[in-house]
């Protein structure tokens, strides 16, 4: 028989919202399992304690954003929305079913003003990781980390060019010194400083514009990840423009890491752009054991592969296939030495057209100062358990950042300023972070 619910809707039903919220809801687990209690106390001091009007409860306003980005709600105002009719997110906060749901500027007033050049977030963040840390959940032995770009919000097309300092990296300072000693010692000058033209958005000029292979073109922020083996627990979160190189501020979020939580980093998983001469040289001081995946060069058909040239560390000079010597000749700001070749015995050499197209015919093979580190890690790759650990680095980090981008909305920036998108980078690891934590204690228990 026919018949219409239409009607049902006027009636009357003695509920709480408590029955309405399924079991097995994934906030019901968070709210279990999470210790939210850190909060007021981490913000109290942003607070006047007897003057103003009475303040949202921060733990509230803080649960509204752990919803955001929980389900990947892009907009502060279609979160206030979904709020008002989700009954399991009025649940999470404490609200009743006719409570009036907190205005969404709240939360862009409190960033703008109240928690503005703040650590807040990063606290928030490190204190997740600490709750994983008693969950025996973070080892800290062996630790991944990779970047990906987050498209800026700024049109790529609008911009000035401005000459900038070329700072190479946060080890800028010991690599400097090492050049400079490497000079001194070979009867060499001090080098200039160098500059160079980079383009800034009109619109966000913190980002960074970003032009690499198989790579988008456009204004970019790069998030520098560090995940843990065991659970693939997010130990670090960094922000920087796209057009700093993923390695520059590696060491120190590195130590930065081992500071704060006390990890004893005995292993590291890196990808190619991480195998750089002072990255090497860094592990090496640590005694951390770095596998990093090999960089592939185009090599020149036709011509010598640069291992066929021996290097005779005790002369501090190369020698060629022929038995020819190679002298040392200047070191670079890179920390290269370049060592050339004796061109009036080059010229009559049989294997010349195979070794260079120099017109002076004579021959430059390049050697860092920190060679010898990097040639511990080429063979720290090589080795079973470097080959382990490479393998296990896409099933951990990698996979980290495509959920980032696929369930919680990180693909995008979602505000401008570094600031503001660091936020975004530590409140979508935080959150990934709870939900591992709960998931596996789910099980456990």
């Amino acid at each position: 028989m026919f018949q219409s619910r239409k009607e049902r809707q006027n009636e009357m039903e003695i509920v709480t919202i408590e029955e309405l919220v399924p079991e097995n809801h994934l906030l019901r687990k968070i709210d279990q399992y999470i210790d939210f209690s850190f909060i007021p106390e981490k913000v109290r001091p942003f607070y006047s304690e007897d003057n103003g009007r009475p303040s949202l409860d921060p733990l509230v306003l803080f649960k509204m954003m752990f919803i955001g980005y929980f389900y990947g709600i892009r907009s502060e105002r279609e979160l206030e929305r979904q709020i008002q009719t989700n009954v399991a997110y009025r649940w999470f906060l404490g609200l009743n079913l006719t409570d009036a749901v907190p205005h969404h500027s709240t939360i862009s007033w409190n960033r703008r003003t109240r928690f503005k050049e703040t650590d807040i977030f990063q606290e928030v963040f490190d204190e997740i990781v600490l709750q994983a840390m008693n969950h025996r959940m973070v080892a800290g032995r062996v630790l991944f980390t990779d970047s990906t770009h987050l498209k800026a919000n700024a049109n790529k097309k609008k911009f000035s060019k401005q000459e900038v300092h070329v700072e190479t990296a946060d080890y800028i300072e010991e690599l400097n010194e090492a050049v400079l000693e490497d000079r001194v010692d070979h009867g060499k000058k001090p080098l200039k400083k160098k500059t160079k033209e980079v383009k800034i958005s009109d619109t966000d000029p913190e980002s960074g514009y970003l032009y690499r292979e198989n790579k988008p073109e456009g204004f970019f922020y790069l998030d520098h990840r560090t995940t843990d083996l065991k659970y693939n627990i997010i130990t670090d979160v960094h922000v920087t423009p796209g057009n700093i190189h993923d390695s520059k501020p590696y060491l120190q979020r590195l130590d930065r890491q081992i500071e704060r939580f006390g990890f004893d980093v005995e292993a590291v998983g890196l990808d190619a752009g991480y195998l750089t001469n002072p990255i090497c040289h860094g592990l090496a001081q640590r005694d951390v054991f770095g596998v990093i995946a090999h960089r592939r060069f185009q090599k020149r058909k036709g011509f010598l592969a640069k291992w066929k040239y021996k290097y005779d560390e005790d002369r501090d000079m190369y020698v060629c296939p022929q038995g020819e010597e190679l002298t040392y000749a200047t070191t670079d700001r890179d920390g290269y030495r370049h060592y050339k070749s004796d061109p009036a015995r080059c010229k009559e050499c049989p294997l010349l057209a195979q070794c260079t197209q120099n017109q002076k015919h004579q021959k430059t093979i390049t050697r860092h100062v920190w060679e010898d580190d990097k040639e511990q890690v080429r063979l720290n790759r090589l080795s079973n358990e470097g080959k382990w650990i490479y393998r296990m680095r896409k099933e951990k980090v990698e996979r980290s950042f495509a959920d980032s981008k696929e369930l919680h909305g990180l693909r995008y920036c979602r505000l401008r300023g570094k600031e503001k998108v660091k936020e975004q980078a530590l409140m979508t690891a935080a959150c990934q972070n709870m939900k591992k934590i709960v998931l596996h204690l789910a099980r456990v228990r």
